[in-house]
């Protein structure tokens, strides 16, 4: 998402402009990709360059993280940041660097690049594990058969007998919950 904003460069502080977005088509963002975008975008002038507003909701495509099957899930990305000019859109010349090396560029075009930005709150709002459902139940770890289509053909697994105390006081506290 790019945004022409020279004109806005030369307004007055405070001013604003309000964009709403509605993208359907995939943006490919590595592994997973994000489409179905929609929201807001407000751009307001400060006295060192554009705050920048962002409201979006989007569907990200990637793999439930217990049996690897594709899902799509929403997503809601809600951020503010500051993009700084590298040029002076007035006179054309080149402005110092600003002091934060992370700081968000605008670039020598006048063009403001929210590509960057909605990668990064992307990834902190994503979930760490997404499952298709809650109760996945994951993969078989001997065979690898997905156990949410049913139970797999290999062997019951006996347990250790030092776990059997811990699997009694299991029982006995589920028949305790029931009455």
């Amino acid at each position: 998402m790019q945004f022409v904003i020279g004109q806005q460069l030369r307004e007055p502080v405070g001013s604003v402009t309000h964009y709403e977005i509605s993208e359907s088509k995939p943006l490919p963002q590595g592994e997973d990709s994000l489409s179905e975008l929609t929201g807001s975008v407000d751009l307001m002038r400060t006295d060192k360059g554009i705050l920048v507003s962002v409201a979006l909701h989007c569907i990200i495509a990637g793999r439930c993280s217990r049996c690897l099957t594709d899902i799509s899930y929403p997503l809601t990305l809600s951020f503010q940041e500051e993009y700084v000019p590298t040029v002076d859109a007035s006179t054309g010349e080149s402005l110092p660097s600003p002091p934060d090396p992370d700081a968000f560029l605008i670039d020598s075009h006048q063009v403001l690049d929210l590509t960057e930005a909605v990668r990064q709150y992307r990834l902190v709002a994503e979930p760490m594990k997404p499952l298709c459902k809650p109760d996945c139940l994951g993969l078989c770890p001997h065979c690898g058969y997905n156990l949410n289509q049913g139970p797999c053909g290999c062997p019951s697994q006996e347990t250790d007998a030092r776990w059997a105390p811990l699997a009694e006081l299991a029982v006995k506290t589920e028949q305790e919950q029931e009455s």
